[in-house]
């Protein structure tokens, strides 16, 4: 089938080939590193290291992303050559996926998530610039829908094959229990690879001129005031919207009295895999919802709903319950609102600052958020280890709730 060029924003329909070509690149990376998302908590746990480390690995590297999504998108809109700075920050996702194949400690796991996580921060804003600038205004919501769709098809299918690996690999021999992991971290390098070759060859980064003459603090300062309202919701938000590896760990913990921490790991991650289809069937159709009513709203909703999430994980905590129905719910709740939020948070965004700023207002946000998240990880992480988990996310809950009123009064 042959891919429709994309001269101009929306002259061809918002599904170009730079869409495509996106949303590909994004299966493909999602791929790599939602498979150690899924496997991670469990060679953790195999290692002997604590909730309060994972938090704090997870949580660092959403900040050493924020804060590169903020210098990317303002060298982006004052210098150009977006496409190269997305291909390397696609590049270092699988040197990261080496570095804690060949850990023994968590050391090397949180230096392995920093230079994965540095590389989601550089490719992050600027992907999206490029893809607001390949499509019309009034389809960004089911762009963005598709693009997260194919990112969570990939987050589907590696997890998938990581678990059948996992299970696979547990019947040869090994000197402990972390080889098994150790294989899948190393077969998560291919697909990695192959999304830097989709993004060189299919993107087409729209016309994007230079302005060499931006500053920093100047162009941040010059962000129109609504949206720094916005972005305050967001960061408020984002302060109990914890890493879902804590959301997989919960699971493991929970399961691991009844099934061991093995089969509890392997169920656990299958969850996690629930979640992400539930987020790729939804991803589109909350996209168009969006055009239809307005992206703000369907947010507030989405908000709303993650609130609701980590309180049915301090629920779960409470009564000591392995249900698995009510796990179900819970992943479900959450492939729901992540849907909500990643597709959503962009298109507010775009309707919100002028074109020629998109690169820095998209590195505000994802600057706002992955802040937020290094605090809401850590946190979790350290009030479960040092009182309980259903403290832990009933804190999360709280924050989440008060994040969802102030978007709700944001105009």
């Amino acid at each position: 089938m042959e891919i429709p060029e994309d001269k101009s924003a929306g002259t061809n329909g918002w599904l170009n080939r730079t869409v495509l070509g996106a949303g590909l690149t994004s299966a493909l990376g999602d791929f790599c590193y939602e498979t150690t998302t899924v496997i991670l908590p469990g060679f953790l746990a195999v290692l002997g290291i604590p909730a309060a480390l994972l938090g704090l690995i997870e949580g660092t590297a959403d900040a050493i992303a924020s804060f590169t999504k903020m210098a990317a998108g303002y060298f982006a809109d004052k210098f150009g050559h977006r496409k190269m700075l997305v291909a390397l920050g696609y590049t270092l996702t699988p040197v990261g996926q080496l570095l804690i194949a060949i850990a023994l400690g968590w050391q090397l796991i949180l230096l392995g998530r920093l230079v994965s996580w540095f590389g989601k921060g550089l490719r992050g804003p600027l992907r999206d610039a490029i893809i607001v600038q390949a499509v019309s205004p009034h389809t960004r919501g089911r762009a963005f829908g598709f693009h997260r769709a194919m990112d969570t098809l990939g987050a589907i299918a590696g997890p998938l094959l990581g678990v059948a690996l996992l299970g696979w690999a547990q019947t040869l021999p090994w000197d402990d229990d972390a080889g098994p992991f150790r294989m899948v971290f190393w077969l998560t390098l291919v697909p990695g690879l192959l999304a830097v070759l989709a993004f060189l060859t299919l993107v087409r980064d729209p016309e994007h001129s230079p302005n060499p003459a931006m500053r920093l603090f100047t162009t941040i300062k010059s962000l129109p005031a609504r949206f720094r309202q916005y972005l305050a919701a967001v960061g408020v938000f984002g302060m109990g919207d914890f890493s879902h590896s804590l959301l997989i760990l919960a699971a493991t913990h929970l399961l691991t009295p009844s099934m061991g921490v093995l089969q509890a790991a392997q169920v656990a991650g299958l969850l996690y895999v629930g979640r992400n289809i539930v987020q790729v069937g939804l991803s589109y159709p909350v996209g168009v919802l969006a055009d239809r009513i307005g992206a703000a709203p369907v947010l507030v909703a989405g908000y709303a709903l993650g609130a609701v999430t980590a309180l049915l994980t301090a629920f779960a905590f409470w009564h000591g319950s392995d249900s698995l129905v009510l796990l179900c719910i819970v992943f479900a709740a959450a492939g729901l609102y992540v849907a909500v939020q990643e597709a959503l948070e962009a298109t507010v965004t775009a309707g919100m600052v002028p074109e020629r700023m998109l690169g820095t207002g998209y590195g505000a946000l994802g600057t706002v958020n992955g802040a937020a998240k290094f605090i809401s990880s850590s946190m979790v992480g350290l009030i479960w280890t040092a009182l309980a988990p259903q403290a832990a996310f009933a804190a999360a809950a709280l924050l989440m709730a008060a994040g969802t009123f102030v978007l709700a009064r944001t105009r």
